[in-house]
């Protein structure tokens, strides 16, 4: 990834050595523009520069006024080369320049003539160059603002404004900001500073998750992922080894590229929930989602498949593809045993399909943190929870009586409005052995939805007891499937409560 300084630095070595074209592939021609005079003051560089709006002009000669090309700026840049040598031509608008056509061919003549004359011209331009044209010379990427630019680039706004605003973020928020502004142009970074600081009054630390949303407005959509709004703030009681090693990945995952690259290390890939259905699995994902600042999208593993030949292969690249665009952010996959359990005389398609898959996990460099959820990791292939696939497998079993009684106080405090005495509360732990969290929240909730049609009624522990009783947990419902993962999860994983 060539960022701004090298790109200068590789533009100079051209400019030096009389390189008749270089094209320059970038869509953000102002950034060019303020690297050529940089060069101008660095290395006493002038350039002739050609845009519509301004015409020409020059770049490292003081009071110069533009100079109209009435129409034809390659025709007008053909006389000049004719009558001096060693011109440096910086083209800011080009035509269509993919294919053979009219103004390609004058442009043909225009580097021949270059090339004659020890002049260099150079092309801004993100399109496709026809093959003849770019064999003339060298192509220079200059790829979106890296982690430092963006960086310098927020302190930079951040003291424009601050006199005037609140401004909320420090030194690691903006680092955030600057990881989370990943893939935007200069402008584009700028616009989303100035609509954040002036649509809230200023820069604020729980408005970071929210500039990242703005990423997928960029890129088309795609049918496979869906970017999913965290409406609540959410809370898990419990899972707190789970809790610790997010929050030290939390870190890492933070840091710049470079910083990770000088230990040989990668950004956490992510985890892969196993447990026992209604126990935390899919919430981790918005938990981390909430906690890290993040944008959270669903990957529908089920809409990837088709029926047509290829199709199912090019619809899992698109999904991935646009994961990468947004990235950094985070990707729930639930229950992914249900689609990626292939076995060896499974559909070609499938295995196919979790080949890309697999491939991606392992190559990627984007900052992509996976949550995927399954309850059947028996049918999952090995080779997608082997140790450098996800960071961790973590296993998330039925709550114990210190979890269940958080779980009772939280949502009792949140949905009744109560406070239960200790007493009570150890009682109804006693009462909800072998209920999941999602069963302990549905027999407090079940309460309060009685308590809010009947608000003349106070409801107490003893429609709490009533309620529990009425719900069959999933212990006794499917007590061989708990007890399969349970096993599974004490010799094979991580255990989220430590």
């Amino acid at each position: 990834m060539a960022n701004y300084e090298d790109v200068k630095r590789e533009i100079v070595n051209y400019v030096f050595a009389r390189t008749p074209l270089v094209i320059i592939n970038t869509n953000e021609r102002e950034r060019v523009e303020r690297m050529l005079h940089d060069i101008t003051n660095d290395a006493r560089i002038s350039f002739l520069y050609y845009t519509d709006a301004r015409q020409v002009r020059t770049i490292g000669e003081e009071n110069v006024k533009s100079t109209d090309t009435e129409d034809d700026p390659l025709g007008f840049f053909l006389g000049r080369i004719k009558k001096s040598r060693n011109l440096n031509i910086v083209l800011g608008d080009v035509r269509r320049v993919s294919d053979d056509n009219l103004y390609s061919r004058e442009l043909m003549n225009l580097l021949y003539l270059a090339k004659e004359n020890n002049a260099v011209v150079m092309m801004i331009t993100s399109d496709s160059v026809w093959t003849r044209i770019s064999n003339f010379g060298m192509i220079v990427d200059l790829d979106y603002p890296d982690i430092s630019e963006r960086i310098c680039q927020i302190k930079k706004f951040i003291q424009l404004y601050q006199g005037r605003f609140f401004v909320e973020w420090k030194e690691e928020d903006i680092v955030h900001v600057a990881t989370v502004l990943r893939g935007f142009t200069e402008i584009q970074i700028d616009n989303i500073l100035s609509s954040e600081i002036i649509g809230n009054n200023g820069l604020k630390k729980n408005r970071i998750s929210k500039l990242a949303v703005q990423k997928q407005k960029i890129y088309p959509k795609v049918g496979t992922v869906q970017y999913i709004h965290l409406y609540k703030h959410y809370v898990a009681e419990g899972m707190l080894a789970l809790k610790e090693w997010l929050e030290e990945k939390k870190k890492v995952f933070f840091l710049p590229a470079a910083q990770l690259s000088e230990y040989d290390l990668n950004a956490p890939k992510g985890i892969l929930m196993v447990g026992v259905p209604g126990c935390g699995k899919s919430l981790t994902a918005k938990l981390v989602a909430q906690e890290w600042d993040l944008p959270l999208f669903r990957l529908d593993m089920g809409a990837i498949f088709d029926k047509w030949v290829g199709e199912s292969e090019k619809k899992m690249r698109e999904a991935l593809q646009f994961i990468e665009n947004v990235s950094p952010c985070v990707l729930w996959i639930d229950e992914i045993e249900k689609v990626l359990s292939v076995s060896e005389s499974g559909n070609d398609v499938g295995k196919r399909v979790l080949g890309e898959f697999l491939f991606w996990i392992q190559e990627t460099g984007e900052k992509v943190f996976m949550v995927a959820t399954a309850n059947n990791v028996k049918a999952l292939p090995y080779e997608l929870y082997r140790k450098g696939r996800f960071s961790e497998v973590f296993f998330s079993g039925l709550p114990n009586k210190s979890e269940r009684i958080k779980t009772l106080s939280y949502y009792v405090g949140r949905s009744l409005k109560i406070t239960l005495s200790e007493k009570d509360v150890h009682e109804l732990a006693e009462l909800t052995e072998g209920y999941s969290y999602s069963d302990l929240e549905m027999a407090v909730k079940e309460v309060a939805q009685r308590q809010l049609l009947h608000k003349e009624k106070r409801y107490s522990v003893f429609e709490l007891r009533e309620s529990i009783k009425t719900i069959i947990p999933i212990s006794k419902m499917n007590p061989e499937l708990v007890r399969e993962i349970e096993e599974w999860g004490k010799d094979r994983a991580v255990n989220v409560s430590g």
